[in-house]
């Protein structure tokens, strides 16, 4: 027997009733009582109202006061959530009421346990007393939570857990009075669980984080950490975002550290500060209390390889057409100690402005303005002042390029007076004119069976700028620039203002493509080299009478679905050698099974190298990780990571071994331990951010 039971349906808008506005729909085999006041249900009974369906053996509803009674075999579902029971008492509009002896199921995270009642308090929110909790599937779950007290609240995304126990795999892992968990992966305060791991600087580390979630844009995690060898450090990390505002900060301190009896510290900070409309400061900031920071402590603010930390601020104004910025920086050297490093010139102002439009009756112009003040403790001081104005004829049409530029360096130097140099005021002058020119020539091609556009792009870039003796002037942040196919196509040997080179050269260079009809470009060949004309007499070092520079081959494929391939090379026919080259394979067929081989050479710095690095599954739900750095004029490994993981339907375990040089002839290796429940939390130490910057293309092993 079925019967609509006497609620009313409310007023509809906008063509749908609310859901729990509608009627009751009611059945059983046997009903009595009155329709209006109460309904006694016996056999197969289920009611409907809305989002909530209720089955039992037997029941009674109130039909006034919107009550249900049931008792024997319940089974509820309710905003896409299950219950099992024997007994309940709900209103159903409110959410109000309870079940005893339940068994549950979270629709939105998969979760389930039992208990020995649930009270529901609303839409969003429920008490389990006596109850269990875990993400896992099946009567007999591998890794389960049982509380006292357990508060889910939906609306906050959060679960809270009184008098709690962690066990997995039938062992108690976890103790805690009070803990809290996600329903959802959004963000929540609490405490989150501790990490454990080990290096070889510091002995045994464990850190117990506390995280503030202030507002939806703003956070703040402690972090103190103990050291087995050195002692309690205070840690601490802020985030923030705005409508005109965005940074974040974080500070870490170890007082009277046990090895040195000095006190540690360090510290970032950045920020942007939107002041007005195209108005915005910004800084970075860091800093640390000693040079040997860096390696005792690679796993915490400062990399284990930055030993330059920079102080910067800058205020910038712009427009569409203009922009313009005031400068202070200079930079904290951590002195590696066996190989000295020179410290880099303070800019104590830099102002900067820039200007410039594009197709001006066809002619593209800018400028570039400088004045920056160089500061250092020990060598030469001094002003510099740069105006370099450039403007361009581009002629572009769809098989060709053309154009012709003219520039013009011009640059004014003040130097300290109290430094003992020839002249403190020198000046220089000096034009340059380039024209750059190519073609593009298409066909049809295949590719491996597939249509492809093959491209043929040959690319002439010719240079002329006068010579001007430039060994008078200071060095404030000159170098010479690496050879590239991008620095091919400069005008200047040199980054930075202090050296304009003398150049009567042409570049020459040759570029193919094959490219699928969705755009994507598939192979890519391309061959480039520098002639000179003239001897190059502006140099940072002796002059330099070649005729030609290095050649430059660079190659890239994607052979098939998951394979490609890579290699760059600069080859000196002076020498007769390469000074440059590395190679490089990606195979990746699937998901989390991925494979890269690399191979590095310098010769100007005797590097020669071969990086292997991987993610693949070795066993059922095993997954081996491993990269290995191997230096051959060394014939040791440079860096290396190994570990293993293994992936359950609600749970992963990983354990990584990571060695990584921190100075010159000094390493630091970590080992991490961490056991990942999934929905609930992650124990031991974490090795995920290691995982992704040593292997390309890694991926969670529980990513969907």
């Amino acid at each position: 027997m079925a019967l609509p039971a006497a609620v009313p349906a409310q007023d509809v808008k906008g063509g749908n009733a609310q859901e729990k506005e509608l009627p009751a729909t009611i059945r059983a085999e046997q009903m009595t009582g009155r329709p209006d006041r109460e309904v006694f249900l016996e056999r197969d009974v289920e009611i409907i109202r809305g989002p909530t369906t209720i089955n039992a053996d037997k029941a009674t509803y109130h039909i006034v006061e919107d009550e249900v009674e049931a008792h024997g075999n319940i089974r509820m579902r309710r905003f896409g959530d299950s219950y099992t029971g024997e007994d309940l008492r709900l209103k159903i509009e409110a959410s109000e009421g309870f079940v005893l002896k339940p068994t549950y199921h979270l629709q939105r995270n998969n979760a389930q346990g039992a208990a020995e009642r649930i009270d529901f308090e609303g839409e969003d929110r429920a008490t389990v007393y006596e109850g269990s909790y875990s993400t896992c599937e099946g009567p007999d779950p591998d890794w389960y939570l049982k509380s006292g007290k357990l508060d889910l609240d939906q609306a906050r995304e959060e679960g809270v857990a009184h008098r709690t126990l962690v066990y997995f795999k039938g062992v108690p892992i976890l103790a805690a009075p009070a803990m809290s968990f996600p329903l959802t992966d959004s963000r929540k305060s609490g405490a989150l669980p501790p990490t454990i791991g080990t290096t070889n600087r510091g002995g045994l580390e464990v850190t117990v984080p506390y995280y503030f979630n202030i507002a939806p844009n703003r956070d703040v995690t402690l972090y103190p950490k103990i050291y087995a060898r050195r002692g309690l450090q205070l840690g601490a990390e802020g985030r923030y975002l705005g409508e005109d505002y965005f940074g974040q900060t974080r500070f870490e301190y170890l007082p009277s550290d046990q090895q040195t009896k000095t006190d540690r510290y360090a510290i970032t900070s950045t920020h942007t500060q939107f002041l007005a409309p195209g108005l915005a400061w910004t800084w970075n900031l860091n800093s640390a209390s000693d040079d040997d920071y860096p390696t005792d402590f690679s796993r915490t603010i400062t990399a284990a390889k930055q030993r330059l930390l920079l102080r910067d601020t800058a205020l910038t104004y712009g427009t569409a057409l203009w922009q313009a910025s005031a400068r202070a920086s200079n930079f904290q050297v951590l002195q590696d100690p066996i190989v000295p490093i020179v410290r880099p010139y303070d800019r104590l102002p830099q102002v900067t402005f820039h200007a410039g439009k594009q197709d001006v009756n066809g002619f593209d112009w800018d400028v570039d303005s400088e004045l920056t003040r160089f500061w250092h403790p020990t060598l030469l001081r001094g002003d510099r002042f740069l105006v370099n104005p450039r403007i361009a004829y581009p002629m572009i049409q769809p098989g060709y390029f053309i154009t012709p530029k003219l520039s013009l360096h011009s640059t004014r130097y003040s130097l300290d007076s109290r430094t003992p140099v020839p002249n403190d005021n020198l000046s220089r002058t000096l034009p340059t004119l380039s024209l750059d020119s190519g073609l593009v020539f298409e066909r049809d091609a295949r590719f491996f069976g597939r249509d492809m556009i093959q491209t043929l792009e040959p690319r002439l870039f010719y240079v002329y700028t006068p010579y001007k003796d430039q060994t008078a002037f200071p060095n404030f942040d000159t170098a010479e620039a690496d050879l590239s196919f991008a620095q091919l196509f400069s005008e200047n040997r040199f980054v930075g203002n202090d050296r304009i080179s003398d150049a009567n050269q042409v570049t020459a260079a040759m570029i193919s493509r094959y490219i699928e009809p969705t755009g994507a470009e598939r192979m890519r060949f391309a061959l480039g080299q520098r002639f000179y004309f003239t001897e190059q007499r502006v140099t940072l070092g002796g002059a330099r009478n070649e005729s030609r520079s290095d050649l430059l081959l660079s190659a890239y494929g994607q052979l098939m679905q998951g394979l490609s391939v890579e290699g760059n090379v600069q080859y000196s026919q002076t020498l007769n050698s390469m000074s440059r080259a590395n190679y490089g394979v990606r195979w990746q067929p699937a998901p989390k099974r991925v494979l890269n081989l690399q191979y590095r050479r310098a010769r100007l710095n005797n590097l020669e190298q071969v990086d292997v690095s991987g993610q693949w599954p070795i066993a059922e739900r095993w997954y081996g990780v491993a990269r290995m750095n191997y230096s051959l004029p060394d014939s040791k490994v440079a860096e290396g990571l190994l570990g293993m993981e293994y992936k359950a339907d609600c749970w992963v375990f990983r354990i990584v071994g990571q060695r990584t040089p921190t100075a010159t002839g000094l390493t630091n290796t970590a080992l991490f331990f961490q056991l990942e429940l999934s929905g609930l939390t992650r124990l031991g130490s974490n090795p995920l951010e290691a995982l992704r910057a040593n292997i390309p293309g890694y991926q969670l092993v529980n990513q969907p």
